[in-house]
């Protein structure tokens, strides 16, 4: 299969999904925000804090998939329906004003439920583009989105593509529990790393209120972003085949 291959209206979404995941991180977006490099203000961070960031990425993810299954099904998909991004990043501005404003304590309080915002947007996205919110498929990549467009605390340069890491979630699951937990988990090692920029950014002095909303809405953008490009994809994919879109994909013009 080749580009010309496919109608104008598929290969400009294949384009804008591919221009969505290359475009530049979230540590590059964060450090512009704040007019330092993020990687200093990380090291400038309690030792231990790692340890508390990975147990409430992994704690706020496992509650987002309770949340999944108990309400997503509830919600029917609607032809032309349009995701309520705007919504979504209003919800996080407020939550992220709350953590800024009493600190990295109240920021690990706060990530479960701004963790919990994203997903619903997340999820929404999903539907927008036509994916049943009912299946646990749909509900384990409305997840696997926090792991996408990010690195791992392990990753090399090489590990940190699209594709890459679909691949290396991909073999982490089955549907039995023990392996969804275990999904969950490679997913939070990869969160936590951008959860840990996030709280560096809201840790520096004098913002305060204002950098812990606007790190928040860059979270959420960030996020929505990678779930339009991800969820562009598998429509294509359950459309034309993983292979051709998987080949598609890298010789697509950005």
């Amino acid at each position: 299969m080749e580009l010309t291959d496919l109608p104008i209206e598929d290969f400009e979404d294949l384009r804008a999904a591919k221009r969505r995941l290359e475009n530049p991180s979230l540590t590059s977006q964060i450090s512009n925000l704040i007019g330092r490099p993020i990687e200093k203000m990380i090291q400038m961070l309690p030792r231990n804090l790692d340890q508390h960031i990975d147990r409430a990425t992994t704690s706020a993810l496992l509650k987002c998939l309770e949340v999944a299954q108990k309400t997503f099904g509830k919600e029917e998909n609607q032809h032309g329906y349009h995701s309520k991004d705007n919504l979504h990043k209003l919800a996080v501005l407020f939550t992220g004003g709350v953590g800024g404003a009493f600190g990295i304590t109240a920021v690990l309080i706060e990530l479960p439920v701004t963790t919990t915002i994203i997903l619903r947007s997340i999820a929404d996205i999903a539907r927008s583009e036509g994916h049943d919110l009912t299946t646990l498929d749909t509900q384990l990549s409305c997840i696997e989105v926090f792991a996408l467009g990010g690195k791992g605390k392990d990753d090399d340069a090489s590990e940190t593509g699209y594709w890459f890491t679909r691949a290396a979630l991909a073999s982490q699951v089955t549907e039995s529990t023990p392996q969804i937990l275990r999904l969950i988990t490679k997913i939070a090692s990869r969160f936590s790393v951008q959860v840990s920029e996030g709280i560096a950014a809201k840790a520096v002095p004098v913002v305060g209120i204002v950098s812990g909303s606007a790190i928040n809405v860059l979270f959420m953008n960030h996020f929505q972003n990678i779930a339009k490009a991800h969820f562009v994809i598998k429509r294509l994919e359950n459309k034309y085949g993983s292979e051709n879109i998987k080949k598609l994909y890298e010789e697509c013009p950005v």
